[in-house]
């Protein structure tokens, strides 16, 4: 490529691109919105486009990412939704609050899986099962003040990153 602008990637990836993930997805409207999400991202990048050696991976890289972004958000709210129909009287949720609770869901998510495993299940344990330190201990062979650590350790991690998110 002799000339490595934005719009030259574009023009030479853009379709290959989007049937990529067309491929992957099996949704051409999704495929469509994520080889956009892909060129929007190069964008906000500060890197210089002219230092993409291999353009094909470097999208590919990117528009993976997205489409297993979108995976994850997907299941996140096919497991809230699936959640509030089992609850005894039927709950009626706006889309709204249900898209701002499925966000929020997704940004904990997100949040959590950046933690070591150990911290992540203790936490989860404690916040989801509502088991008791000495219990966690016992199910993850540790000491009760291993797992208190545990969960200081998720809770800073996660006030850190996201005041608001936690009470």
């Amino acid at each position: 490529m002799s000339d490595p602008s934005l719009e030259t990637l574009y023009r030479h990836h853009h379709n290959w691109l989007r049937a990529v993930l067309y491929r992957r997805s099996g949704c051409s409207e999704l495929a469509a919105d994520l080889a956009q999400d892909t060129f929007a991202r190069l964008l906000r990048r500060e890197d210089d486009i002219a230092a993409i050696r291999e353009p094909k991976a470097f999208l590919g890289r990117i528009a993976n990412a997205l489409l297993a972004n979108y995976w994850r958000r997907k299941a996140i709210e096919q497991a809230y939704l699936e959640t509030l129909q089992q609850q005894p009287e039927p709950v009626a949720i706006s889309p709204e609050a249900c898209y701002l609770v499925v966000e929020t869901l997704y940004r904990i998510d997100v949040l959590l899986d950046a933690l070591p495993s150990r911290v992540r299940r203790a936490f989860l344990m404690s916040r989801l099962d509502g088991m008791r330190y000495v219990d966690i201990a016992a199910r993850l062979v540790v000491s009760e003040r291993t797992v208190r650590n545990y969960i200081e350790q998720a809770m800073f991690h996660c006030l850190k990153a996201d005041p608001g998110l936690l009470p």
